[in-house]
């Protein structure tokens, strides 16, 4: 009898101690997805590749918040911006070249398509258009 409780006491104990050990030992965090946007866009894959700056908007017709994206995107447009709603249902091939994973992304291109500034997901009129100006100035 006497073994049998020395033998659950040393089993008490040893689960004691895996459980602090678990409880100290530092977890990593489960992974992110890391969403890219270009780097660079061709001009020629979008409507007037001469305009001195393009903002495009890669959208899906599914997602309400791309509808505003766009919307704020069409208050930019001028005759030095051009501005494209890239929807997925319209121009997948554009999605799967740029390797579009998460919508809605804006992009704005120079005149050469390098992209300089993004935004992922929602993007309000004012900052897009700020954007846009301080791209326009050199900045």
């Amino acid at each position: 009898m006497e073994r049998l409780v020395a033998a659950v006491l040393i089993g008490l104990v040893a689960i004691g101690v895996a459980a602090v050990i678990e409880r100290r030992r530092r977890r990593e965090p489960p992974t992110q997805p890391a969403w890219e946007t270009p780097a660079q866009v061709d001009r020629a894959d979008f409507p007037r590749p001469a305009a001195p700056w393009l903002v495009v908007v890669f959208s899906s017709a599914t997602c309400s918040t791309c509808a505003r994206v766009v919307e704020a995107a069409q208050a930019v447009a001028s005759a030095d911006v051009e501005v494209v709603d890239v929807a997925v249902a319209v121009w997948p091939e554009l999605h799967r070249r740029y390797r579009i994973d998460a919508v809605p992304l804006t992009v704005i291109a120079d005149g050469a398509g390098v992209v300089r500034a993004d935004f992922i997901g929602p993007v309000a009129a004012t900052d897009l258009s700020a954007a846009v100006a301080r791209l326009r100035a050199g900045g």
